[in-house]
């Protein structure tokens, strides 16, 4: 992968991922919501990584985006280089996998995929699983925040609602949004968000790959939400919306962007507007 017309695509299937496995350019990097699964079996070469080192995990809002120093750690730890592609994949359709590539574009490493499917396509492909422990060859890299677009924070998020052009998608279940259930303080939705739960966006015939562009497309219209807008998504802790946020970078959105402290910060508030 020496030119860029050899990157993969944002969006890569298990046979173009198996044919170019040796590639020592590839860090292929396994985030799963549980790590037994990766301990039995995964991609081969893939590296494991506890989707909790996503997240500052602590403070108020313990989902926010680690410090820059803790970024700079955690990518030098996997082997993270300014050359390196990163295909990124998880065991449930995308969530922590889209969190993962989200930080990446934050810190302006924009030479990542995803693995259509994860696990679930790579296994329906009947494609070879590893369970060898793979450990990278760390690398010392300076985490800087070069896209700081790409996320909005709650002050941003309370200023812009009710902008033309400008959306909310909000990735958590209906129960959720309608304020039926959840575990904050105060239930219900970011007034004028919309509703569309992050499986909707997942095909279960196809082994949870990304469902049909132009029927997705339709949906998300159908709803309030099109190409040309520019759309905040967020769930509970920007996990969900890790996927729905790279669901929007596969369907074309070019202003599409994450609210990392999601609900988990808006709805422990006094002070933030809600609706149910």
């Amino acid at each position: 992968m020496s030119s860029e017309d050899n990157l993969l695509p944002l969006i890569v299937e298990p046979d173009q991922l198996a044919a170019r496995l040796d590639e020592p350019s590839l860090l292929i990097i396994d985030v799963p919501l549980k790590a037994e699964s990766h301990d039995a079996g995964h991609v081969p070469g893939a590296l494991f990584l506890d989707h909790r080192r996503l997240l500052a995990g602590e403070g108020e809002v313990p989902n926010e985006v680690p410090s820059v120093e803790a970024l700079s750690r955690l990518f030098s730890s996997l082997g993270l280089t300014r050359d390196t592609h990163v295909v990124a994949y998880d065991d449930e359709g995308g969530g922590w996998a889209g969190r993962l590539l989200w930080t990446l574009e934050l810190i302006g490493h924009t030479r990542y995929s995803y693995l259509n499917g994860g696990l679930h396509a790579w296994r329906e492909a009947g494609l070879p699983l590893s369970t060898e422990t793979h450990a990278p060859a760390p690398s010392d890299y300076q985490a800087e925040l070069l896209h700081p677009e790409v996320a909005i924070d709650r002050l941003e998020l309370e200023e812009r609602l009710g902008d033309k052009g400008f959306a909310i998608w909000d990735a958590r279940s209906r129960a959720e949004y309608d304020g039926e259930k959840g575990n904050n303080r105060r239930l219900g939705h970011v007034p004028g968000a919309v509703n569309l739960e992050w499986t909707r966006a997942m095909d279960p015939e196809r082994g949870l790959r990304l469902r049909d562009y132009a029927e997705l497309v339709t949906e998300l219209e159908a709803i309030g939400i099109t190409p040309d807008m520019e759309v905040v998504t967020h769930c509970q802790s920007h996990h969900r919306s890790g996927f729905t946020w790279l669901v929007g970078r596969a369907l074309g959105f070019e202003k599409i962007r994450a609210y990392p402290g999601s609900w988990q910060e808006w709805g422990n508030r006094d002070d933030t507007p809600i609706e149910t």
